[in-house]
């Protein structure tokens, strides 16, 4: 952990419902969760009040059920309740580390999570509490990733960090499936736009665009990540208005 006083005093942290997946077929390992709440628990611990908000790809997508024929709205309200598993998930485990943490839940289910307020949310940041935000927006037709920006705009977040499975960040092209990707150290928001570049989807990347927003895209594999992003270091690929000039 870094002795450095924090670049940042609030921060979103996005994942994946992957992200809590590790090397299963699906659903939550319980090693994988760990390893992301000591990762989470270290920034908390240096003064860094942290929010994240959390998909569900691990369990159920909308976009899949709309094309095995469901309503899509119907898909995307099954993946909002997915999201709230996943939240209490990584809130049970970062509350046996020892981090009071609230999940806050768009759409109403008050025996297990607070509705979304946004006073009271930034209240629970301030008196260093983690905030979970689930159920993304608590509409359909929005990803988390709009969820995340939306929620990191309202609450003043000073930057999204963009949790990423095995890749380093950006590139030009998918490493997956392209050896010769570029990888990409720093861009704007509104060429990733441009390019279609799979940071965020373009609603999340316009928000971040139009209220000057960086986003930083970084490999959750590595543990120390997280902490140096937060000491300022150079880390995986920023996605910001304005491309410092070499």
């Amino acid at each position: 952990m870094s002795d450095s006083e924090p670049r940042f005093k609030r921060i979103m942290l996005k994942l994946s419902g992957e992200a809590l997946m590790g090397k299963l077929d699906f659903g939550t390992d319980p090693q994988e969760v760990e390893r992301i709440a000591r990762q989470i628990g270290i920034i908390r611990d240096r003064g860094v009040e942290v929010a994240i908000v959390v998909g569900a790809g691990n369990i159920y997508r909308g976009v899949d059920g709309a094309a095995q024929g469901m309503d899509r709205a119907t898909g995307d309200y099954m993946g909002m309740l997915a999201t709230v598993l996943n939240a209490l998930t990584l809130q049970d485990v970062l509350e046996k580390h020892g981090h009071f943490t609230r999940v806050i839940s768009a759409i109403d289910v008050k025996e297990v999570a607070e509705p979304y307020i946004r006073r009271r949310a930034v209240r629970h940041l301030e008196k260093g509490r983690i905030c979970i935000f689930a159920a993304g927006t608590g509409n359909p037709f929005f990803t988390t990733d709009t969820a995340a920006a939306l929620r990191a705009l309202e609450i003043h977040a000073e930057a999204i960090l963009m949790a990423k499975n095995g890749v380093e960040g950006v590139y030009d092209s998918d490493p997956a499936t392209n050896p010769e990707a570029k990888f990409i150290p720093e861009i704007t928001h509104r060429e990733a736009i441009e390019r279609g570049l799979k940071v965020m989807d373009s609603t999340a990347l316009s928000l971040c665009m139009d209220n000057d927003l960086p986003i930083y895209v970084f490999n959750m594999a590595e543990e120390v990540n997280m902490d140096r992003i937060v000491s300022g270091e150079k880390v995986g690929t920023l996605v910001c208005s304005r491309v410092a000039a070499n």
